[in-house]
């Protein structure tokens, strides 16, 4: 099982992820690799070997009033191969996940060109360095007004082949759970990608977790591991200050379900591992505040459980 984290890198004093200057500034793909192969590198020498790198590699280059950023995929040709290589090389399982203005349902058509040009963008990037089928974009349904899944049916045929090869689908935690998704699989053949804190937030078919992990895994063909998301729900208040008159006053709030904590709770993923994932093959994406850090932080915790004798 590879353990993955998402785009930023904390340790060693922190890596960019990619190239952030304003568009006036003349960003481009090539110096977002530079930035990537650091990570990878990273990657390597602290034996990870699964990461989400940004969705925002190629700056500006689906923006439609800057079209002297469009060409960056074609540009940076070699320099994506050469990216490619050493991810194969150190055995790194690469995947994206374009933000929450990317809609492919949207009611509004420029929203859903606009996320086409982005998904298209995202699965160039992919092709471009050589992935595997193993590496994918992963996208919510979206938003749920009206015919919800037949417009992200429409908007999924408006792709292309190389952009509907590596799109996923993942269920949210609040309008489109489980069996949603897995109607969308059934329709498109689109893979899914299972969310487990999303399922416990949402979930009005009260599917179990383990009929739930193998119904996702199902989704993905026999030749390609699959993948989900894990993550610990955030359990600390945030403590904040305003003025009421000419006193400060403290407020403490209490954080939403949904959210994710810095690090993995490391006793609840060790009882997934014990009870829900026995004799399943997969690798899971870690979604927490602490990226990189806890992952690591996971890994030993989990390595030193494991190296104790076991009760009998």
């Amino acid at each position: 099982m590879k353990l993955g984290f998402a785009v930023k890198v904390l340790g060693e004093g922190g890596l960019p992820s990619h190239d952030a200057r304003r568009w006036q500034s003349g960003p481009h793909l090539r110096h977002s690799l530079e930035h990537l192969t650091a990570i990878l590198e990273y990657l390597g020498r602290h034996d990870i070997r699964m990461y989400r790198i940004t969705s925002d590699l190629a700056p500006y280059a689906t923006h439609p009033d800057l079209p002297q950023f469009h060409r960056q995929v074609e540009e940076c040709a070699d320099e994506l191969a050469r990216v490619g290589a050493l991810a194969r090389e150190l055995d790194i399982r690469l995947s994206s996940h374009p933000g929450q203005y990317i809609v492919l349902n949207s009611e509004n058509d420029r929203v859903v060109e606009g996320a086409a040009r982005d998904l298209e963008v995202q699965a160039a990037l992919l092709d471009a360095m050589g992935c595997g089928p193993e590496a994918v974009v992963v996208l919510h349904v979206g938003g749920g007004q009206g015919d919800a899944l037949g417009r992200f049916e429409a908007g999924f045929e408006r792709l292309s082949d190389r952009a509907q090869a590596r799109l996923v689908i993942e269920n949210d935690d609040r309008t489109f759970g489980l069996r949603d998704v897995l109607g969308l699989h059934e329709r498109t053949g689109l893979r899914v990608v299972w969310d487990i804190l999303h399922h416990h937030c949402h979930d009005p078919d009260g599917i179990p977790d383990r009929e739930a992990l193998e119904l996702a895994l199902a989704t993905w063909p026999d030749d390609v591991t699959p993948k989900i998301h894990y993550s610990t729900p955030k359990t600390a208040m945030e403590e904040r200050k305003k003025k009421v008159g000419r006193k400060t006053v403290t407020e403490w709030v209490l954080p939403q379900l949904r959210a994710h904590a810095d690090l993995i709770d490391p006793i609840a993923f060790g009882q997934f591992l014990r009870e829900i994932a026995t004799g399943l093959d997969f690798d899971v994406m870690l979604e927490a505040k602490g990226k990189d850090l806890a992952l690591l932080r996971l890994r030993e915790q989990i390595e030193r459980e494991m190296a104790k004798p076991q009760r009998t």
